[in-house]
């Protein structure tokens, strides 16, 4: 299904509808249902988000989203079963009807997260605040809003919970120049997890950082050249070396999520080329440490 902007109106009905038959069998659901898992992906339009798309749908999974631009990418997913909304996080109205949409195809099993914008690139000093504070709206305060809104149809009637992940940056043991509201927005992307986690303790919320994945957001750097500072040089390297995490690490990534359990995963932020996810020893490691993979003060 395909739901264009300002089109919800129309789907009303059977939205509530699939909600009464959703929610209403919750606790009977068959073994093929159980098996066949609701994955919604929040810019579902992003390279991310349609690999991982594509993926699930092949596998028979349930696959739903939103996307903020129309291309024929999208089309070829909804043709494929993909149920996704417009949505723009920069407006509350389309955060809220995406939400409704979403909410209305029933209970969700995994959340994916994955919009996120560079820009603005510079200075901070050099930046204009308000594009700066947009920034921040966008890659952060919106993105937990989406969530805010879907939990409630979550599913919590599995044995290891729902899953929510999200994606990280650079920046969390250094200092780089010139992309300050991006990566404050994923440090406390990072922080947030962690609260969650506290907070929710029926559903796992995981963050990751992919490292250096071929996506359209380093768009944004190529076009800043001098605002960008020595990032610049480092994609146009990248670019050159084609040296880049391929897509089927995410996917790898992503599976081992989604069959971990929260004492492992929950609240952890992950980096997808350092850690040895997926052995035996990182899971004990991180079961007997609650602390491991999260925003400590260095130096106590």
């Amino acid at each position: 299904m395909f739901l264009e902007n300002g089109s919800l109106d129309h789907f009303k009905g059977k939205i509530e509808s699939k909600i009464r038959l959703k929610f209403g069998n919750r606790l009977n659901m068959t073994k093929h249902q159980e098996k066949t898992h609701r994955r919604h992906i929040i810019s579902i339009s992003s390279d991310i988000g349609l690999a991982l798309a594509n993926k699930w749908l092949d596998e028979g999974h349930q696959v739903s989203g939103t996307y903020r631009t129309h291309t024929l990418e999208i089309e070829k997913l909804v043709k494929k079963g993909a149920e996704i909304v417009f949505c723009d996080l920069t407006s509350a109205a389309s955060i809220n009807k995406s939400t409704q949409y979403l909410n209305g195809l029933g209970l969700w099993d995994s959340l994916v997260v994955a919009p996120g914008s560079l820009e603005p690139i510079g200075m901070f000093e050099d930046t204009r605040f308000n594009q700066w504070s947009e920034s921040v709206n966008i890659n952060f305060i919106q993105q937990f809003g989406l969530l805010h809104g879907l939990l409630p149809s979550r599913n919590t009637q599995t044995s290891l919970g729902p899953l929510v992940l999200f994606f990280a940056g650079g920046g969390v043991n250094n200092a780089p120049k010139s992309y300050s509201a991006y990566i404050i927005s994923k440090i406390a992307s990072i922080k947030m997890c962690e609260l969650l986690d506290a907070e929710i303790i029926d559903t796992r919320f995981s963050i990751v950082g992919p490292g250096w994945v071929k996506t359209k957001i380093h768009e944004a750097t190529l076009e800043a050249v001098d605002r960008a500072g020595e990032n610049y040089g480092r994609t146009v390297e990248m670019m050159e070396s084609n040296n880049w995490v391929p897509m089927s690490k995410i996917f790898e990534f992503c599976d081992w999520l989604i069959n971990s359990p929260r004492s492992v995963i929950g609240g952890r932020n992950f980096s997808l080329v350092n850690d040895e996810w997926g052995t035996k020893e990182l899971d004990k490691s991180l079961a007997l440490n609650k602390d491991m993979y999260k925003l400590r003060r260095s130096g106590n």
